[in-house]
């Protein structure tokens, strides 16, 4: 990749032109605005099997958090894996890479729409979800939003990754499919850690999505009640670790251009 630099005014350019062609597929928006809020349904009723400390209240919260979980992966990690792939048999990424944008630029102007939207959502989910539920309001909000944040760079990262072994839009749900069944069930957003198996649950502890989900709980429960600052200091240095991962694989391996 060229230099590592941002300017803002190309940047939100590029997200501008993302963004209307975003608003133009009604297919892929309609997915991103519809599908988390059903699969928080479809969450709520999973979590409702499991017995959880605190009752409804917990059942309530795990809800939501998993919801949060859920929001990041199919609105940045499965919309942003068509669009950039998309963009590129269209020779749009092409094209931006003769003009004055870095690569820097034009994949964070691509991600900057799923990640805006994404991040309404949360709040939406967090502000309205907490009142249907009747449950309580994140405790630190702060970590919160970082957890956010820090899922939301991963997740664009992983996705530029996907999108270099995808051949076609058409071939994005199959791609995108191995990540999204890991993290629903290894990252505790339908099966909480705590009932999997202690072998099992340390090895889920390391798959890219866990321990955003680990700050997102402690961000709504509180530290106290999703494990402390141990817990919290692993699942920083996890997520770290994979978003290193995700720069070093997309400088290795992204394309740029349709295959030949």
């Amino acid at each position: 990749m060229n230099a590592l630099t941002l300017n803002a005014g190309r940047l939100f350019a590029l997200g501008r032109s993302e963004l209307t062609l975003l608003i133009r597929n009604r297919a892929a928006l309609s997915v991103a605005l519809m599908m988390p809020l059903a699969m928080v349904f479809v969450l709520r009723s999973s979590l409702g099997e499991f017995e959880l400390d605190g009752g409804a209240a917990a059942v309530g919260e795990a809800t939501l958090t998993g919801g949060i979980g859920m929001v990041l992966v199919l609105v940045v990690y499965m919309n942003l894996v068509s669009a950039y792939v998309a963009r590129r048999e269209e020779l749009v990424l092409k094209r931006l890479r003769t003009g004055e944008a870095n690569d820097l630029e034009i994949l964070a102007g691509s991600a900057l729409p799923a990640a805006a939207l994404a991040l309404l959502q949360v709040v939406v989910l967090t502000v309205a979800g907490a009142a249907a539920l009747d449950v309580r309001t994140p405790q630190n909000p702060l970590l919160l939003v970082a957890a956010v944040l820090a899922g939301i760079v991963l997740l664009a990262g992983l996705s530029a990754v996907t999108s270099a072994f995808t051949r076609n839009v058409e071939s994005a749900g199959l791609t995108t499919l191995p990540l999204f069944l890991l993290t629903s069930v290894g990252s505790g957003l339908f099966v909480p850690l705590e009932t999997l198996p202690d072998k099992l649950a340390s090895a889920c502890e390391l798959l890219p999505l866990t321990g955003v989900m680990t700050m997102v709980r402690a961000g709504w429960l509180g530290t106290g009640e999703a494990g402390g600052a141990g817990d919290l200091t692993t699942a920083a240095v996890v997520t770290l670790a994979w978003i290193v991962i995700a720069v070093f694989a997309v400088q290795r391996w992204f394309r740029w251009e349709p295959r030949r």
